[in-house]
């Protein structure tokens, strides 16, 4: 295990540099690589160990009632992978994890985990903190799921990501439309009507809100 690698975790970045050999000495580990395109986990495999991307990237996905892929998330090395499941009594992955590119995981045995937890106070603090975390943005991406109107999922993304009227689309419209679960000529229909309506102007990636008013009142058609 590469230790410069896994002290830039978010789990393990504050450990104390005098306690660091010994709480990566103590951690019992395997290695597995994956390819680009391979699966790393599917949705209902038990959690039995606590999963660190180590290096690359993946996505995280699911498929909605309709059939359709939602992406979840692009997640990047180095990260945790579903920590908190690891003590669930419901211990299975929640979502498909999709190596991006060529991966890296290690997977650290329940019990090993369980050691650190109870004798490293630090990483006790940053797992709960890290596991928190996570929940809340679940739970905001799934009620942004539930938003049933295309113009309501582009109206909260860009109010999410709006600060004095002025918001950035981060991604493409094809990667914007698989973050929603919908095609991308629907996106692309519904976010020019709201130009036509005068809600937002857009200019490449970079847009304004002209009406927030009407704006707010998309999310909750």
């Amino acid at each position: 295990m590469e230790i410069d690698d896994l002290i830039l975790c978010p789990l393990c970045k504050n450990i104390p540099v005098n306690e660091q050999e010994d709480f990566f000495n103590e951690l019992k580990f395997k290695t597995k690589s994956f390819k680009k395109g391979e699966w790393i986990v599917r949705h209902g495999d038990p959690v039995l160990a606590l999963h660190i991307l180590l290096k690359g990237s993946v996505k995280a996905e699911m498929l909605s009632e309709s059939g359709a892929v939602l992406n979840i998330e692009t997640i990047h090395a180095p990260r945790p992978l579903a920590p908190a499941f690891l003590f669930a009594e419901n211990n299975q992955f929640p979502v498909d994890v999709v190596a991006l590119e060529n991966c890296e995981i290690i997977l650290i045995p329940k019990d090993s985990i369980i050691k650190q937890l109870a004798t490293n106070e630090t990483f006790l603090k940053e797992y709960m903190a890290f596991a928190s975390n996570r929940a809340h943005f679940l739970s905001e991406r799934l009620k942004f799921l539930s938003t049933k109107t295309i113009k309501g999922k582009l109206a909260q993304y860009i109010l999410d990501r709006s600060k004095n009227m002025v918001f950035t689309l981060a991604m493409s419209q094809t990667a914007l439309a698989e973050y929603f679960g919908v095609t991308r000529p629907s996106l692309s229909r519904s976010l020019s009507e709201m130009i036509n309506d005068e809600i937002i102007s857009l200019k490449g990636k970079n847009g304004k809100i002209l009406n927030l008013m009407k704006l707010n009142r998309l999310i909750t058609q």
